[in-house]
């Protein structure tokens, strides 16, 4: 049977697939990254784990993988296939693409950036399926996003567009990693919430899931904490929706598993500060975390169907 590898790359962890033609998941396997161990040896870990892929499809389906899509965080070079920057695994101008294509028998190779791979899979086979123009916008650790149009994500010229977490609504606000003040992320990811939570309730160790539980419950100091992140994310989101004019807005991350608690009052503070714009769907994802791995298997298939014979 004719697969491709498929590997999503996180933080702490990895997700990987053989995914078929028609998006079956035919094997799934998930390793730790490792990153303690520093970045030369998570690369070597990424490119053992695909290889392991490459044996397994071999021995199940008679044939090695066709091509290979991985998505990594950070600054991504997808064109060149170079994995630029990434803080939270330390390394700096990997080689990716030819390193993995070198383990994998020469295979083609395609290298995304973990949230506009996400993107692309919820886009075409998630929430924004049908969609012609949709934002993706996970609530997590941080705030990013990814910009459908037509089927494919809108990387940019420098492959920065989408970083939605650092558009600034509080001027003067608290202090970003970007060197900015009061960039959207701070105010309203699920990091950010979780922060805010712990503090007005005095337990240190209270998260944002807390938090919506006791919004849930009618906690009234919860209820400030969580609307004041849901209206920097309203102000967020509008500003996008200014520029872009999506039909579609996904929202997924750690954040959106609180459903309707976070998707009413969103839906509502969105819809207040529209004037001349169109309102789009606001929705929540529908791939949970296996959005990145599903999406890296896309881009193996999108660089086959690219492909021009020999």
């Amino acid at each position: 049977m004719k697969h491709v590898i498929a590997l999503d790359v996180g933080g702490t962890g990895m997700k990987a697939a053989l995914v078929a033609a028609d998006g079956t998941l035919l094997y799934e396997a998930r390793r730790a990254t490792g990153r303690e161990r520093g970045p030369d040896a998570v690369v070597e870990t990424i490119q053992a784990f695909a290889a392991e892929l490459l044996d397994t499809g071999r021995e199940r389906y008679g044939r090695p993988a066709s091509a290979a899509g991985v998505a990594v965080p950070g600054i991504v070079d997808a064109g060149n296939g170079i994995a630029v920057y990434a803080a939270n695994l330390g390394w700096r101008d990997v080689p990716m693409r030819a390193l993995l294509g070198s383990r994998l028998g020469g295979i083609p190779v395609a290298l995304g950036h973990d949230v506009r791979t996400g993107g692309l899979a919820e886009g075409r086979i998630g929430a924004g399926r049908g969609a012609d123009r949709f934002l993706f916008v996970p609530l997590g650790t941080g705030i990013a996003g990814a910009i459908g149009i037509a089927g494919r994500i809108e990387a940019g010229a420098h492959g920065y567009a989408g970083e939605i977490g650092h558009i600034v609504v509080r001027p003067g606000g608290p202090a970003c990693g970007c060197g900015q003040h009061g960039c959207l992320e701070t105010l309203a990811s699920a990091s950010a919430v979780s922060r805010a939570w712990a503090a007005a309730c005095g337990d240190p160790d209270a998260d944002a899931a807390d938090c919506a539980k006791a919004v849930e419950a009618g906690d009234a100091r919860a209820q400030e904490v969580w609307l004041a992140a849901v209206g920097a994310l309203a102000d967020g989101l509008v500003t996008a929706i200014t520029l872009l004019d999506p039909s579609t807005l996904i929202i997924g991350g750690g954040l959106a598993e609180a459903g309707e608690t976070l998707f009413t009052p969103l839906r509502t503070a969105v819809e207040e500060r529209v004037t001349f714009q169109r309102l789009p769907h606001i929705v929540p994802a529908a791939l949970g975390d296996t959005a990145g791995c599903l999406g890296a298997g896309l881009l193996a298939w999108d660089l086959l169907a690219t492909e021009v014979p020999a």
